[in-house]
């Protein structure tokens, strides 16, 4: 069904960027950067998946794609896929009106990896690979960005006062019972807007250069992501999630970049919300784990990334051979890292509290393998983009548990919007 074709590179960084420019040219693009990051579990260097043989909306299709076809499927499930798991409904603002889901074969996909460019084309347009490579190679950008005539202003949808306001709230439902942990999240946006997406997405990518970054165009709706959280892999039996909970800023110098990083592996609260989730996720991955392979390999180790220390944890299991990776989607989605716990009652207050609908923030981008493995990431750290609107907007969150501070938390919000919100406002 795919011809693939090997060819060696000279220049890792230069034939990546490339390659990610020469994307201008199409309307359906999903871009995966690992940014040279390496773990057990990395896939790739990078991938380009272009060209739409098959748009898909619902999960049925999905499903019935991945049993008969068997081949890629790139895309993205959004936040709001709980209401289709579970009996639950979101009726706050949607500016930015992504679909539900979304996913399309792509007529080609280009990977960069071990030094070389994998080009995995559908049969049809096999010819094509040489001529593709030569245009890559030689590629120079020549779209004339689309200019942003006045400074973009961002704005706040819930300020500051409102945000103590729901904060105290979350902590009535946990001193009540209801819940042990929320993950709170508000949006940032701008309006009459106009952005380069390409750009924006490099300048945001080089600013923290995570494992799990990617860039999505389906028509006129974008996402330029910037994650460093895994949602879900599946490798063959084995499966992976690796949740991020706790966060630090990096050190001005060497000795309190260390002192920060020690300070979050000490910190009982941002350890307990770790470990409440880690729980969690232990819990979705035992609904379809072989008795006794559910594993937690690493509990709140410290990773360092450009801009921030976190807490990951990596807990993984064995499935049955014939275990529908559909399934696994839905035992185990959304992201606990992003709801808290208990997950149901947890995504009933969020969006009892939350302003506006999270859409594709929340979600998880990534890919269908012809073998039925996949691999997604957790959408934070993100900006979305309806050109067609001209809306722009980025969310964050933290997590409130019992010891949660709301000064505390509503700056780790600022925090984490900083990368964002630089990036959009000096253009």
């Amino acid at each position: 069904m795919r011809t693939h074709r090997s060819f060696k590179l000279n220049a890792l960084l230069q034939s990546k960027k490339k390659l990610f420019q020469w994307s201008r040219l199409h309307c359906n693009v999903v871009w995966l950067d690992s940014n040279s990051h390496q773990d057990p579990y990395s896939s790739f260097e990078a991938c380009l998946a272009i060209g739409n043989s098959q748009m898909i909306k619902n999960v049925d299709e999905l499903q019935t794609f991945l049993e008969h076809q068997k081949d890629w499927l790139f895309g993205y499930f959004s936040y709001d896929f709980k209401n289709e798991l579970e009996a639950l409904t979101s009726r706050n603002l949607d500016v930015l009106e992504f679909p539900v889901i979304q996913f399309f074969q792509p007529h080609k996909i280009i990977l960069i990896d071990d030094g070389q460019i994998h080009f995995k084309y559908l049969n049809a347009f096999a010819h094509e690979i040489e001529a593709d490579l030569e245009e890559i190679t030689n590629f120079k950008k020549e779209v004339v960005p689309k200019k942003q005539e006045s400074p973009i202003k961002i704005k706040m949808r819930i300020h500051k006062d409102a945000y103590f306001e729901k904060a105290d709230r979350f902590l009535q439902h946990i001193h009540r019972g209801d819940i042990y942990e929320a993950n709170f999240c508000q949006e940032f946006y701008a309006v009459d807007v106009n952005i380069d997406p390409w750009e924006t997405y490099q300048k945001l990518n080089n600013i923290s250069e995570p494992p799990f970054a990617s860039f999505v165009r389906l028509g006129e709706r974008y996402l330029l992501c910037a994650s460093p959280e895994r949602y879900l892999k599946k490798i063959g039996q084995k499966v992976i999630s690796q949740p991020i909970k706790g966060t630090a800023p990096r050190g001005k110098d060497t000795a309190g970049d260390e002192k920060m990083k020690n300070d979050l592996l000490q910190d009982q609260k941002e350890r307990s919300e770790n470990i409440m989730i880690t729980d969690l996720v232990r819990n979705d991955l035992a609904k379809s784990a072989l008795k006794g392979s559910v594993q937690v390999e690493e509990l709140c180790k410290p990773y360092t990334f450009k801009q921030v220390h976190q807490l990951i944890s990596t807990i993984v299991s064995t499935v049955p051979v014939d275990k529908n990776p559909i399934e696994l989607i839905k035992e185990t989605f959304p992201m606990g890292s992003m709801t808290g716990a208990p997950k149901i009652s947890a995504m009933k207050i969020i969006e009892e509290l939350e302003e506006t609908k999270r859409g594709l923030y929340s979600g998880a981008i990534g890919y269908f393998d012809p073998t039925g493995d996949l691999d997604f990431n957790v959408v934070i750290r993100s900006i979305l983009y309806n050109a067609n609107k001209k809306y722009v907007s980025f969310s964050v969150g933290s997590a409130i548990t019992a010891k949660s501070d709301p000064e505390k938390e509503y700056q780790e919000c600022l925090l984490k919007a900083k990368a964002m919100r630089t990036v959009l406002e000096e253009g």
